[in-house]
């Protein structure tokens, strides 16, 4: 547990409004998200920000999901020159053109079907589990699957966030 705000914390309270906007933008795309947590500035502890990365979610309605998801890159297409999309699908990095052509495909199959990325905590994940995880995914109703992604875009934020709060200035 976190008892006092780390320099990375104290950072980000004392940023005006649109700086801190423009931060919590690049942890998730969800305006809505942003706005909550940006209410509810200073934050005591790291644990307190976690905690409101986590309500703010869970009050997120569909189309505030859809906002969420539509920052995040496919599963084995990072964004070019985004150094945080690369590293979260680092996983990816030594996959063979096979399991690389076969997540294509089924992302392609996943969207179709749901209307949005495939979204998976990929930090950490090899390509096999999240080609694995699709697999088992795409079989879900699209409501089953926003709830899963709801709580796959908590995990992210909470790395993204530790990331932010960790960081002693601005990148």
């Amino acid at each position: 547990m976190t008892s006092s705000p780390t320099p990375g914390l104290t950072r980000f309270n004392a940023l005006d409004d649109s700086e801190a906007t423009a931060e919590l933008h690049e942890v998730c795309a969800s305006s809505a998200w942003g706005g909550k947590l940006l209410a509810q500035r200073p934050f005591a502890t790291a644990d307190s920000l976690f905690a409101a990365n986590e309500t703010a979610m869970a009050e997120l309605t569909a189309a505030d999901l859809g906002e969420a998801m539509a920052g995040h890159a496919p599963i084995g297409r990072p964004k070019p020159g985004d150094p945080t999309s690369a590293r979260e699908q680092r996983g990816m990095a030594g996959a063979s053109e096979e399991l690389r052509s076969e997540l294509l495909e089924l992302n392609l199959a996943y969207q179709e079907k749901f209307g949005h990325v495939f979204l998976i905590c990929a930090t950490g994940a090899t390509g096999e589990f999240m080609r694995d995880a699709v697999r088992v995914r795409i079989d879900n109703t699209p409501e089953r699957e926003r709830e899963i992604a709801r709580g796959e875009l908590v995990k992210i934020n909470r790395i993204r966030l530790t990331r932010l709060i960790e960081e002693e200035s601005a990148a």
